[in-house]
């Protein structure tokens, strides 16, 4: 393992982070004044801006001779993560959202309630970078709220600066925030689409374009289009606030969820705002080289693509299916419009921005049943959404059909085919690992966490599992979209904040790290 090569990608990883955390700085500096700017967000950045400084330092050749080989790739990735979460939880701890050493210096704290802080402030940049949107912010941790009244608005009463990064960080994370770097820095480094790789999911690479700065650059272009699209949509024809538009954009187009309220889209009841999120929400969760495709005039192409017909097709199936029971149970009392309009938009966000538009916490069984399904299979590879995706159910379903089919008739060659091309059996494989990995990993977790929280309930373990491995956000029972996870215990909280970094990288890239050859001398 070449440590300067791995030291490059850190720092520039790093650096690129400095750039939207100096922007909301700014923002602060106007609208909290700037002492709160300079001890929130200041601070933070010169610290940001030594440490990335020394990792390029420290890297003896930045030179295009030092090309990134696979395994440093993976494990640049996976650990790339580590010092972008945490530089991400700096605001939170400094800024009052949860406690921290300036409580600590004031009195206002104890040393276990401010290192608590810190641990609520990991967990919340993880759930922001890695788009899953779980949040603990509530009356009962925020030092903002714990003293107000009961009914106050926790979310809403935080800075409007802490509002803005938290929905930054999963703008950021969204796409990847390495991809980023790799954008900036590729002319730098060589080897840089095994990077790509690792960061991005779904063989999407290869539609895009022949080089890494185009694929980036490409990438970059539709996501920050239709970030500003939204945005528009939401403050002209949705009536929602500047603040509130693009807030809710940056967000929608990372299938993330952080809202700002506690209410998220449920405080605004308005039938137009959610329709436009609905067509932002589908289109996060489609692969993005099907968007390439359309703007090279190849739209035939992409609309004949197979895992875009079924990923639609289980939205179709899944909202039909909750709405009528929903009718049927008697829980859609708000009439049948209505019912749909609520089973069409959780359809969709489960797989993408986990925003909801009612409490399915009180839906029927059979109902969070299949959002709990979605939340498994998730979105398209190659999207900003969760999930196993599409593309692997599809490949896994193809295997077990094969595999029937060489029983009936062992002497037939069968080949397993997506959009007309012949899958290639290294990639079969890659597949079954992913989800093998993610069903020894979910199980192993359940098991754990039922056992640190011996008072949850069964929809509680497995749909927190399921929902921190998805990138889904929220939950189902206690842990439903009108709660917090605040009342985890410390142990629970780190491990889903952990798994929520699997999830993000699918496993593979940070299983890497775990072997004993990733860390071997390659010279």
């Amino acid at each position: 393992m070449r440590w300067d090569v791995i030291g490059l990608v850190l720092g520039w990883t790093i650096r690129v982070v400095c750039v939207p955390l100096s922007v909301v700085g700014i923002f602060s500096f106007y609208t909290e004044g700037d002492e709160y700017a300079i001890k929130t967000y200041l601070i933070p950045l010169i610290i940001a801006a030594l440490v990335s400084q020394w990792f390029i330092n420290k890297s003896k050749k930045n030179t295009s001779d030092k090309r990134v080989r696979d395994r440093e790739a993976f494990a640049s990735v996976a650990l790339g993560w580590i010092p972008v979460i945490a530089l991400g939880a700096m605001p939170f701890w400094l800024g009052g959202t949860f406690y921290g050493p300036y409580d600590l210096i004031s009195n206002d704290a104890s040393f276990v309630e401010v290192l608590r802080g810190l641990l609520y402030s990991w967990f919340e940049s993880m759930s922001g970078f890695t788009t899953t949107g779980a949040t603990l912010i509530d009356t009962t941790i925020s030092p903002i709220c714990i003293n107000a009244a009961q009914d106050i608005d926790c979310i809403a009463s935080q800075p409007k600066s802490i509002l803005l990064w938290r929905s930054l960080t999963q703008w950021l994370g969204g796409i990847g925030v390495i991809m980023l770097g790799l954008l900036i820095f590729s002319s730098v480094l060589g080897g840089g689409m095994n990077l790509a790789r690792a960061e991005l999911t779904g063989p999407s690479l290869s539609r895009l374009g022949p080089n890494l700065q185009y694929t980036a650059r490409r990438l970059w272009i539709i996501y920050t289009f239709l970030t500003i699209c939204e945005i528009g949509l939401l403050y002209f024809l949705g009536d929602m606030s500047i603040f509130n538009s693009v807030n809710y954009s940056l967000t929608t187009l990372a299938s993330g969820g952080f809202g700002t309220s506690d209410a998220g889209i449920m405080a605004f009841d308005s039938a137009l705002i959610e329709s436009i999120i609905m067509v932002f929400m589908l289109l996060t969760c489609i692969n993005y080289s099907l968007y390439h495709l359309i703007i090279a005039g190849r739209s035939k192409e992409a609309l004949k693509d197979e895992e875009l017909r079924g990923y639609l097709l289980i939205i179709l199936v899944a909202w039909l299916a909750m709405g009528f029971n929903l009718l049927r149970s008697g829980t859609g009392d708000d009439g049948f419009l209505e019912t749909m309009r609520h089973a069409a938009f959780q359809a969709i966000s489960i797989s993408s921005t986990g925003y909801s538009s009612a409490d399915f916490s009180k839906w029927p069984v059979f109902s969070q049943f299949v959002l709990l399904l979605l939340m498994i299979v998730g979105a398209s590879a190659g999207s900003t959404g969760g999930g196993l995706k599409v593309l692997r159910i599809r490949i896994a379903f193809e295997l077990a059909k094969r595999e029937v089919l060489r029983i009936i008739q062992p002497k037939k060659v069968i080949a397993m085919r997506v959009n007309e091309d012949a899958i290639d059996e290294d990639q079969v494989f890659i597949v079954l690992g992913m989800i093998s990995s993610w069903l020894v990993l979910a199980m192993s977790s359940m098991l754990f966490i039922s056992f640190m929280e011996p008072s949850w309930s069964l929809d509680d373990v497995l749909s927190v599992v399921v929902s921190s491995l998805g990138n889904t956000g929220p939950a189902l029972g206690q842990f439903g979209p009108t709660s917090t996870w605040s009342s985890m215990s410390d142990v629970t909280l780190f491990w889903t904040s952990i798994l929520m970094w699997f999830g993000r990288l699918e496993l593979l890239t940070v299983l890497v790290l775990l072997h004993p050859r990733t860390w071997t001398n390659l010279n």
